[in-house]
């Protein structure tokens, strides 16, 4: 009775990982994480509110101004004709393509050029900022606030462009005159990928000292869609003395009007995707005062910082530089930026869990391959033979001990005859039994025990990992990410029609099919328990994941039928072996 117990366990356990995961793991991560910002916010509830917009860093403080007012904001504009409005910087690289518009200088334009939509080559390439006023409006703005009331840029102020284009060679730089002894001037450059360096200047021309701070903010109109799940965070986020913080979008409206504030040394903060990534990333030198609100009167979130006041005497000027990321997070490139830039943590943007000591390397292991190989479902296949290579001792030591189990069956079905309802006595019988033969009923669970922690790294790295995203297998198979696009509905898309939505629970792909055929096999080499009720329910274990997988990333599919057809083949050699050594009194 022992060894189907632990059966049971082991089972259980299995179950209550891979469907408890989200609940039992991220929810109290989240939970605590919530309880130290409010806890923050208490203790740092720095800010007072704003006149109209906003609520300043302190008290003696000017305002962060607030996202703009589109007039007639009621109807939303199209944003094909704002953005191809004359008064607007082109911007122009292989992988960023999008405009700065002249009026405000905000960056409200950005589309990447290397990702599209869906995986059809022709879908459009996907579209990250927008415009104010337009559908998910979504841009970065920066300026500066003065202390005693000199005139500063607004969302409104035009600005002189020295370039009409921007590209990775050639730098633009903004310029306007206050009229008022006041030059701005912000310059603009672009690397070979989402990272842009904003440089901006004040000189003072006029009689009299002037006293700015610089500030920088990013706005969204509305409360995105995410995915809902725990495993991935999608919202405000920021590391904040080299401390890592997700915020959700709840949080910042539970917040009010004084927003989510924290004080930091560098850093960064912004507002992430399960893909994409706008971040503003400071002078790592610079203190600043960050902030994460709600607007009251519009469904809309600003991400901003403001900086130290410095003076700025006649004849002088002051310089602020900034980086604004707005792309895809890419593994190598966020580790790049991080190692050049002194950017901390910036990897982190990519939502590896708890578990990052086991999901990194397996990403890194992954991506090694993938740089071999160029497919990262045969790199996924790869990287499962080096796994099992690593846990062949193991494994091995385990299915010795399931062939002696094997082997112990007629045996132990005889003892449960024998003592029938004596439970103390059987179990007394069967650990003798056990011992012996030299057989650990424990070590059978082994197996199961060993592949769970590598189900989830790579389920993690399946789920967040934007170079997953769109990775074609073969034959059907054009996203690894995505569950298996076929189903037993319509004969594999031998049948000319789509099965509706209300029948997607039963809508089974090839893939877990030839998952869950593999898992019935694997089992039939198991040790089966003698109770018949519990037969039943093993024999229905197949059945259940198929049906549980079904609607999981289709490369961790492929990774468990071929993780099933490796512990076979493995299986079924080792326990021959075993069979064959066993004293012919335990095979009677």
């Amino acid at each position: 009775m022992l060894e189907q117990k632990n059966l049971i366990v082991a089972i259980v356990l299995s179950l209550a990982i891979l469907l408890g995961f989200q609940y039992f793991y991220e929810l109290p991560r989240m939970r605590a994480q919530q309880a130290a910002q409010q806890g923050q916010q208490a203790q740092q509830a720095l800010q007072t509110p704003a006149p109209e917009r906003g609520a300043a860093p302190n008290a003696s403080a000017p305002a962060i101004p607030g996202a703009p007012v589109t007039p007639g904001a009621a109807a939303e504009l199209d944003r094909a004709a704002v953005v191809a409005q004359p008064d607007r910087v082109q911007i122009r690289s292989s992988r960023v393509g999008g405009s700065i518009a002249l009026e405000g200088g905000r960056i409200d334009d950005i589309t990447l050029m290397t990702y599209r939509e869906t995986v059809d080559p022709g879908s459009p390439h996907v579209t990250l900022l927008n415009p104010p006023g337009t559908p998910d409006a979504y841009y970065a703005q920066a300026g500066w606030l003065a202390q005693d009331g000199a005139a500063m840029p607004t969302d409104k102020t035009r600005w002189t462009a020295d370039h009409k284009t921007l590209t990775p060679e050639q730098p633009v730089t903004l310029s306007w005159d206050n009229g008022q002894g006041l030059r701005f001037s912000r310059r603009y450059a672009l690397d070979r990928d989402f990272m842009i360096t904003v440089t901006s200047r004040v000189e003072n021309t006029g009689s009299q000292t002037v006293t700015v701070s610089p500030y920088a903010l990013i706005a969204r109109s509305g409360t995105p869609k995410t995915e809902g799940y725990y495993i991935s965070h999608e919202g405000p986020i920021a590391v904040f003395n080299d401390r890592l913080r997700e915020i959700d979008y709840k949080d910042v409206v539970k917040a009010g009007k004084a927003g989510i504030t924290e004080t930091s040394t560098g850093g960064w903060l912004g507002i992430t995707d399960k893909y994409w990534l706008v971040t503003l990333i400071p002078d790592q030198k610079e203190e600043i005062s960050a902030r994460f609100v709600h607007p009251e009167d519009r469904d809309l979130y600003q991400v901003d910082y403001r900086g130290a006041a410095q003076p700025v005497a006649p004849g002088a000027s002051v310089e602020e530089t900034h980086r604004l990321f707005a792309g895809a997070k890419e593994v190598k490139l966020l580790g790049r930026y991080k190692e050049q830039l002194g950017i901390p943590k910036f990897d982190d943007a990519v939502d590896w869990g708890w578990f990052y000591f086991l999901t990194k390397p397996i990403f890194q292991a992954l991506d090694f391959i993938y740089g071999m190989v160029g497919n990262f479902g045969i790199a996924i296949l790869i990287l499962t033979v080096i796994i099992k290579a690593l846990f062949f001792p193991l494994a091995n030591r385990s299915y010795v001990m399931m062939s002696r189990m094997k082997a112990l069956t007629p045996e132990m079905t005889k003892m449960r005859e024998r003592f029938g309802d004596d439970r103390q006595k059987l179990n007394q019988e069967m650990m003798a039994l056990y011992k012996r033969h030299q057989v650990n009923p424990l070590s059978g669970c082994l197996p199961i025990a060993l592949q769970i922690p590598v189900f989830f790294s790579l389920y993690k790295t399946l789920f967040v990992t934007i170079e997953m995203r769109q990775a074609p297998f073969y034959g059907w198979v054009h996203d690894l990410s995505a569950p298996d696009p076929t189903t037993v509905l319509n004969l594999f898309g031998l049948l000319p029609f789509h099965p509706p939505a209300m029948l997607d629970p039963i809508s089974i792909g090839a893939w877990p099919l030839i998952m869950g055929v593999t898992m019935f096999l694997q089992q039939k080499l198991n040790p089966q328990p003698a109770d018949p009720i519990q037969a039943k329910v093993f024999m229905f274990m197949p059945l259940i994941f198929t049906f549980m997988l079904a609607h999981f990333a289709v490369g961790l599919v492929i990774y468990w039928s071929w993780n099933n057809l490796l512990s076979m083949a493995q299986q079924w050699v080792i326990m021959r072996r075993a069979a064959a050594a066993m004293p012919a009194t335990a095979k009677s």
